[in-house]
């Protein structure tokens, strides 16, 4: 057996995805498994990687380019560098914000409470990004990114029967996603189930 199928069915047995349309051509199922279609859902990025680490202003169309318009900038070098400078020192800097913390505890059965109502979560609310989190000696379970408390409130209402001790906690949070409405993109992939035998 290549190694390449070795760990492509490894990958599949420990539950990952495997997201390439032939994999199943490659890939020897162990006897007593199958490869299904699943659905998952992934969150939208929340920035456009396409324009991480270049410069917008050397962007713009030109018909030098070949594009149907030119469009010039006209700025001082002091501008240009000050810029550079402004995205350069904080390109680490963090957002504060508020998420809904729907779990908190620090007892023995935390660990895989914790992670048992960070799966519930993610199956009842897809277009909600879920973070577990261990701060000595606390399990934390919070959802959402808001920039205001008013948007973390509408999340906490919208929640609040299937999480009854949801509360609103300021914290800093990752970049919100610009479009709202689609917050995230379904796909498809192959997954490696146990087979189910029809006697």
């Amino acid at each position: 057996m290549k190694r390449i199928d070795i760990l492509i069915t490894l990958t599949c047995v420990l539950g990952f995805f495997c997201a390439d349309i032939n994999a199943q051509e490659r890939t020897i199922v162990p006897d007593g498994y199958v490869l299904v279609d699943s659905v998952i859902y992934r969150p939208v990025a929340t920035v456009d990687t396409t324009l991480v680490g270049k410069d917008v202003f050397l962007l713009m169309p030109t018909r030098q380019m070949g594009d149907k318009v030119d469009v010039k900038i006209k700025q001082t070098d002091a501008v240009k560098d000050a810029m550079r400078r402004q995205v350069s020192e904080n390109s680490g800097r963090t957002l504060s914000g508020y998420r809904v913390r729907i779990f908190f505890d620090n007892k023995q059965t935390a660990r895989v409470e914790s992670e048992e109502t960070l799966k519930r979560f993610e199956s009842m609310y897809h277009d909600v990004v879920a973070y577990r989190t261990y701060a000595n000696p606390y399990f934390k379970v919070t959802v959402g990114d808001f920039r205001t408390r008013s948007e973390a409130v509408k999340l906490l209402e919208r929640i609040k029967g299937a999480f009854p001790s949801a509360f609103v906690v300021k914290e800093n949070i990752e970049f919100p996603v610009v479009d709202k409405d689609n917050a995230y993109i379904t796909d498809t992939v192959k997954v490696l189930r146990p087979r189910v035998s029809s006697l």
